[in-house]
């Protein structure tokens, strides 16, 4: 059916069955529910608004609305899988809250904190709002999954329902503004229930006059204590509850103190949240809008390039032209469009800048702008520039990265692995002039080459490689175009992967994988050299490498090291055989709408329990969790989980798969594995006959080291920022190595050394400032390590910091830039928290030589 703008939104606003404030699903509504009811009703407002200015129809899709449904009716099921990831994301961040900050009162709206949870809001909003402006919209969600929590309490954890109100305080997303007629501190709120009965706890002058309360929350027995007369929050934690007046009034459940009343909470609470998401959108425009929610008019992927401007670099240089050119011509206004072009150039000594749209033509023109220059000496930044794509590029992309030479940056590569993992981005290496193929070229030309990379320099490149699952291709320059066809192929929408695995040494094996109904264009990727492979089909017939004339390979190439199969379509079990004595990677592809989502979890310590995803690797030798989703298709179940070994014998570590609410699934191993693995599942759509397999072409690996950080706050450009952090070991006594990196290369000072006691924690501080020019929405993703002395063992925290800078926060302000002026004060004063009376003088005058900086350029 086809509604008008204002039908559509109220009717997306206010007729909502609303899911609650639990940390887990249950009988009773939640956080998880609330935001995905919300996103979901405001991408269909933004679809459907994006149609009305491009002058087509739009069909609201059946209710009660999925991210499967919304995405076909936006016209992007292509960008379902992001779509998802984007939903994931932000709930993740929404649930963390009260995992992190479960005593931070501001964070819930407990103990009539009013003033303080909303400026956690709206500042948080002037981040978010940055960084779409800036298309940085990992960050943005991240940032936006944090604020909507608060929002969401709020309707819970106050009396707002029951003054009566029947729609969201639309104040608490707008600063300036009043709140309410919040309690005074010594007016008293509440009387103690009769027994379980809180329903009429609240006083009848609080409810008469329209005063706004919220209950107070303490889980320690001697130091839980509240104001004479007023509420609490209510509970079985909550030690205040037992102090007169007794009780609480929280609707977080249906069993909870004003349980009652749980469904109007979470329905206001939902419509708020749709009320914020109408907010962003405004202001961001619906395009953008939609990129953060995951949603893209043509393929979900991006395609990203890393590339050595040195002077030897002239000829990949111009392949790269030639076919960037050809990808983007044939792919642009399909399905297979990418939804964002990259590239980040690198040489020596710099790197960068990262360019990063989805305009066609201005991709184009930088690409044919590159020049080949400089590189005097052999080694380049590669690693630096492949650092900063990583933490730049989408969730699940796939980067090239095209060098002759060998990484200058070595000492990054735990760093780089570490964004890989958190990412599971691909990686391949377009290696051109190795010392293989100088053999090769010298044999065939009689000429000798003077530059090239050695074995042991191009084993950096087939290491990260493998991590991300990718492929380092080692080929002349003359054959570098054809390598580049697989290129072409990636940036294809809807790519899964059904196997990846290597072996090194390299060694006789034997590999399964499953090809299910939905699976099409079958290819099958391997690098390595002086090897053969028999392969089968599901009926059994076979075809040897050396075979030109089977039936099962439709199509293949070989260049340099690299060889592409295309396999004929035939569901079931397939089987390929490898034989040799060289290492080998091997990665089988297809597409298909159907795959996963997962994240590595762990239980919360906190008050409410419940399971954090985490920023670091999971703990090795103990038992170890995963939440699973399935993407592509709201019938489709899982069947098996397992942790599969990468390089020996594909041993597998099968996890016992417990299915949860919203089609999401808890899995759990009895001991993660301390050598790399990935991630299979297996399952089934619902009316197939045949089982689906899906992998992760990402390598993990667990760590006996923990790492632990926490940073919330916002980064403001010339001042020092803090990041606190804890190091903590399971084994002996013993130092470990701390290193601390950034993507944007900002001044960033840490410990080096620390020393860690078996069974303690140790803490430590790193500190980065942002220069001064640094613009709103800008981000910078800081990775700091432990590794064991010996190198056996490491772990990294990744830490995706939100930028705003006092100077330009508002810089288009139109009704009143005084305001701004001062919010400038405000975020400047709030960023330093320096105790010392000296340098509280000093920071005053920086913040306020920025407030008159700022007024000039306003004027």
């Amino acid at each position: 059916m086809i509604l008008s703008g204002l039908a559509v939104f109220c009717f997306l606003l206010l007729h909502i069955g609303g899911q609650a404030f639990e940390i887990l699903p249950g009988d009773s509504l939640n956080h998880q529910e609330i935001t995905e009811k919300a996103i979901l009703n405001a991408t269909v407002q933004a679809c459907r608004a994006l149609a009305l200015a491009e002058g087509t129809n739009f069909n609201v899709p059946a209710q009660p609305f999925t991210a499967e449904g919304v995405a076909a009716a936006c016209g992007a099921s292509q960008s379902l899988k992001t779509f998802q990831q984007a939903i994931m994301s932000i709930t993740l961040r929404n649930i963390r809250v009260d995992i992190r900050y479960a005593l931070n009162a501001s964070f819930h709206f407990d103990q009539e904190t009013f003033v303080q949870g909303r400026k956690i809001i709206t500042e948080g909003m002037i981040a978010v709002k940055a960084s779409n402006k800036m298309e940085n919209y990992e960050a943005a969600r991240q940032k936006l999954g944090e604020i909507m929590h608060p929002l969401q309490d709020f309707y819970s954890h106050s009396n707002w329902v029951e003054l009566g109100n029947t729609l969201p305080n639309s104040n608490l997303i707008r600063k300036d503004t009043s709140i309410g007629n919040i309690a005074d501190k010594s007016k008293a709120t509440c009387r103690s229930c009769n027994g379980d009965d809180c329903t009429n706890n609240i006083l009848e002058d609080i409810i008469a006059g329209k005063i706004l309360t919220s209950g107070y929350f303490g889980i320690a027995t001697l130091f839980s204590t509240k104001p004479s007369g007023k509420c609490s929050h209510g509970g079985a934690l909550d030690q205040t509850s037992k102090i007169k007046p007794t009780g609480g009034i929280n609707k977080d459940s249906f069993k909870s103190s004003h349980g009652h009343l749980h469904t109007q909470a979470a329905n206001l609470a939902t419509a708020a949240t749709s009320q914020l998401l109408e907010n962003i959108r405004l202001a961001a425009g619906n395009r953008p809008f939609l990129q953060m929610v995951g949603i893209s008019k043509g393929s979900s992927r991006a395609l990203c390039f890393v590339i050595d401007t040195s002077k030897s670099m002239s000829d990949d240089i111009a392949v790269v032209k030639t076919v960037t050119s050809s990808i983007i011509n044939s792919h642009v206004g399909t399905e297979s469009e990418p939804s964002v072009y990259i590239l980040v150039p690198f040489n020596d000594p710099g790197f960068g800048p990262l360019i990063r749209t989805s305009d066609v033509t201005l991709f184009k023109d930088v690409v044919n702008d590159l020049t080949a220059t400089g590189g005097g000496d052999i080694e380049e930044m590669s690693l630096s520039g492949l650092q900063l794509a990583l933490a730049s590029a989408p969730f699940n992309s796939e980067i090239f990265l095209f060098t002759d030479a060998p990484a200058k940056d070595k000492q990054l590569k735990n760093a780089v692995i570490a964004l890989i993992e958190r990412t599971q981005t691909v990686v391949n290496f377009m290696v051109t002039d190795s010392v293989v193929t100088n053999r090769r070229k010298r044999s065939n030309n009689n000429q000798p080459q003077t530059r090239a990379i050695s074995e042991s320099d191009a084993q950096l490149y087939k290491d990260l490689a493998q991590a991300s699952g990718g492929q380092a291709i080692e080929v002349t320059k003359d054959e570098l175009p054809v390598a580049m066809t697989i290129i072409a192929q990636a940036t294809s929408s809807s790519v899964v992967t059904l196997l990846q695995a290597s072996r090194s040494p390299g060694q006789t094996d034997s590999f399964t994988f499953l090809v299910d109904e939905t699976v099409t264009n079958l290819r099958v990727y391997i690098t390595g050299r002086s090897l053969t492979f028999t392969l089968t089909s599901p009926t059994g017939a076979t075809q040897q490498s050396t075979d030109s004339t089977g039936s099962l390979i439709t199509s293949s190439k070989t260049v340099g090291n690299f060889i592409t199969l295309q396999l004929q379509k035939q569901v079931g079990q397939w089987k390929l055989q490898m034989v040799s004595n060289n290492p080998y990677n091997l990665r089988v592809i297809g597409q298909s709408a159907v795959d996963f989502l997962f994240h590595f979890v762990e239980p919360s310590e906190g008050p409410f329990g419940g399971f954090d995803a985490l920023d670091t690797r999971p703990r090795a030798g103990v038992k170890g969790r995963l939440s699973v989703s399935i993407t592509g298709s709201d019938s489709a179940t899982v069947t098996e989980v397992a942790l599969v070994k990468s390089s020996k014998g594909s041993e597998e570590i099968m996890g016992v798969v417990v299915p949860q609410d919203s089609g999401n699934y808890l899995v759990q191993v009895d001991v993660m594995p301390a050598v790399e693995f990935v991630v299979r599942v297996k399952g089934r759509v619902q009316g197939s006959s045949n089982d689906f397999q899906r992998q992760s072409p990402t390598n993990f690996r667990a760590s006996n080291l923990t790492l632990s950080a926490n940073s919330g706050t916002i980064m403001i450009p010339g001042t020092l920022f803090s990041v606190p952090f804890t190091v903590a070991s399971g084994g002996p006594d013993q130092n470990v190595t701390i290193r601390a990196t950034n993507s944007k290369g900002f001044d960033t000072t840490s410990p080096t050394l620390l020393f860690l006691q078996s069974g303690n924690s140790t803490n430590g501080t790193v500190t980065l400032s942002a220069p001064l020019s640094t613009p709103s929405g800008s981000d910078v993703v800081l990775t700091i390590e432990a590794e064991a002395l010996d190198g056996t063992d490491s772990n990294y925290i990744v830490l995706r910091l939100s930028i705003v800078n006092p100077l330009n926060v508002e810089s288009s302000c139109t009704k009143n830039c005084s305001l701004s002026i001062w919010l400038m004060l405000v975020l400047c004063l709030f960023s330093t928290r320096i105790s010392v009376s000296t340098r509280v003088s000093q920071s005053l005058l920086l913040c306020l030589s920025i407030v008159a900086l700022g007024q000039l350029i306003l004027k």
